[in-house]
């Protein structure tokens, strides 16, 4: 069994794989960190901060700087890098991004995902959030990590 934790690179992001290493060294489960990188969305990865506005966007670079924020974290952590093709706009990333997420956790059999966002499991959630959606799937609980640190 396994616990899957979206990464982005966030600090909500960051909080939820540090919360995913504490419950696996107490339970002797696996931590699976997920990141999800489109292909040419280079606004998406600006708008994630894994580039800045005037930075040549490489899917690759940003998945290995992921990983090593991962393995910075957890160290015991697998890392998966999924790459979506192109889409045609900010919402349908996100759906795709869902989708990928979704997908990883039934092929990994997860268990708890743990999710870092602010918006999560509310009524009202802005369109690039992926928390609510990811948190509406029946076939594994879910963690959400609302802060970041000792916020």
């Amino acid at each position: 069994m396994t616990y899957l934790v979206p990464f982005d690179g966030s600090a909500l992001a960051e909080a939820a794989l540090e919360r995913a290493r504490e419950f696996a060294a107490l339970t002797d489960e696996e931590v699976l960190a997920l990141s999800v990188v489109p292909l040419d969305e280079r606004d998406f990865a600006v708008e994630r901060g894994w580039i800045d506005e005037t930075d040549r966007y490489d899917p690759d670079d940003v998945a290995s700087a992921l990983e090593a924020q991962v393995k910075a974290i957890a160290p015991d952590a697998t890392f998966q890098c999924e790459r979506p093709e192109d889409v045609s706009s900010v919402a349908s990333v996100t759906t795709d991004v869902v989708r990928t997420i979704r997908t990883v956790a039934q092929e990994a059999d997860a268990t708890i995902v743990f999710i870092g966002s602010e918006n999560a499991g509310r009524v009202s959630t802005p369109v690039s959030s992926v928390g609510a959606p990811v948190s509406e799937d029946p076939r594994y609980d879910v963690h959400i990590v609302r802060h970041a640190g000792d916020d």
